[in-house]
């Protein structure tokens, strides 16, 4: 039978227990930051016998048909949990081209590293700030939390971080010129997008379902900071700080996901932010089997099978891969299984379903 037909029974109590490191349990719960639409669409359609719908976004409206093949996607791989994530509607300068290497896509986007829409104190003034969160985000954020599977919970965040967002607003460049001339501006735009996205997490964080906030802020590139710590420090992690305090006040786990080489902040996190967990690993960084050995003590190490193994290796170097990393960090607790970052578009199938064939042994 299909991994995807096999109907397991999702946990989430289980779940939020392990993160937390109140059990250990037989076997690792699952875990994925993201799962490309077009993975989940075959096997919403291929595999599930499902109807697929566009998801809406773009026209501001939501389709109930799209939520509940995320929903329907999420326990048929064996999650406790549906994710999904979404923005309180920041506009941006992003570029976009013709996607030529991936089935089933016809456009890819990138964020623009040199022009933004916020290099000035007048462009500052006269952007669209999304005082009041995309209703609706909120409407799909709720159809989700009062729809769920049972035994499931949702995980969400506001897509991007305060970093991610302030730099996606002004440009990486931009943001790397302004740190030097214009600190004030800096200052400015991380306050005023740091209110929109606290407006956005007040919102999100009433809904029932909710079961975790594992926030994504891409931080490193493969050695180092994308910008220097006590940048980092100075005008984004209080703002980590604020958003766990409003996660940890509502009783709920505060997870991050960074990818890259950033782990000279993890005492920040821990001891002043106060993540519950960690996500996103890279083997040539940090394996998260050493992350683990580090601070599996203090917070979660989650996922962690690297993806050039998912992408380039063949079905057994993933189910081994997946072996190793559960052998070295279940016994332990405060593990969770999946991919090093996410399952994009170019993952074959049948590696992914090995890794999920794995976790679920």
């Amino acid at each position: 039978m299909n991994i995807f037909q096999q109907h397991p029974t999702p946990d989430i109590e289980r779940f939020i227990q392990t993160i937390r490191g109140e059990i250990i349990p037989d076997r690792p719960p699952m875990v994925e930051y993201l799962v490309d639409e077009v993975l989940m669409r075959e096997v919403v359609t291929d595999i599930l016998g499902r109807p697929w719908a566009e998801a809406g976004w773009e026209e501001l409206s939501i389709s109930t048909l799209y939520l509940d093949n995320l929903a329907a996607f999420w326990r048929a791989a064996g999650y406790d949990y549906v994710r999904l994530e979404l923005t309180a509607g920041f506009t941006g300068t992003g570029l976009s081209a013709p996607d030529t290497g991936t089935k089933g896509r016809t456009m890819r986007n990138w964020v623009n590293l040199h022009k933004g829409e916020i290099g000035t104190w007048q462009e500052f003034e006269s952007y669209p700030w999304p005082d009041t969160p995309s209703e609706a985000h909120l409407e799909a954020l709720v159809y989700v939390a009062e729809h769920l599977p049972e035994g499931m919970g949702m995980i969400t965040c506001h897509a991007g971080g305060i970093y991610e967002t302030v730099s996606n607003l002004m440009s990486y460049e931009g943001l790397c010129f302004a740190l030097h001339d214009s600190p004030d501006l800096v200052a400015a735009v991380t306050e005023r997008a740091g209110r929109c996205i606290e407006k956005y997490y007040e919102a999100f964080l009433e809904l029932d379902g909710l079961c975790m906030v594992l926030q994504g802020e891409d931080l490193g590139h493969r050695t180092g900071l994308l910008i220097s710590e006590g940048h980092l420090k100075q005008y984004f992690l209080p703002w980590h700080k604020r958003f766990a305090e409003m996660t940890h006040a509502r009783g709920l786990p505060y997870c991050l996901h960074s990818c890259g080489c950033m782990f000279q902040l993890m005492p920040a996190f821990i001891d002043d932010v106060g993540i519950d967990g960690k996500h996103s690993f890279e083997d040539v960084i940090l394996p998260a089997s050493r992350f683990h050995d580090l601070y599996g003590d203090r917070i979660a190490t989650m996922g962690g099978v690297d993806i050039n193994i998912l992408a380039a290796g063949t079905s057994e170097d993933v189910r081994s891969a997946t072996r190793k990393l559960i052998e070295h960090c279940a016994p332990r607790g405060r593990f969770a299984v999946g991919s090093g970052n996410s399952i994009p578009s170019y993952i074959p199938m049948e590696n992914y379903m090995a890794l999920l064939e794995e976790a679920r042994r």
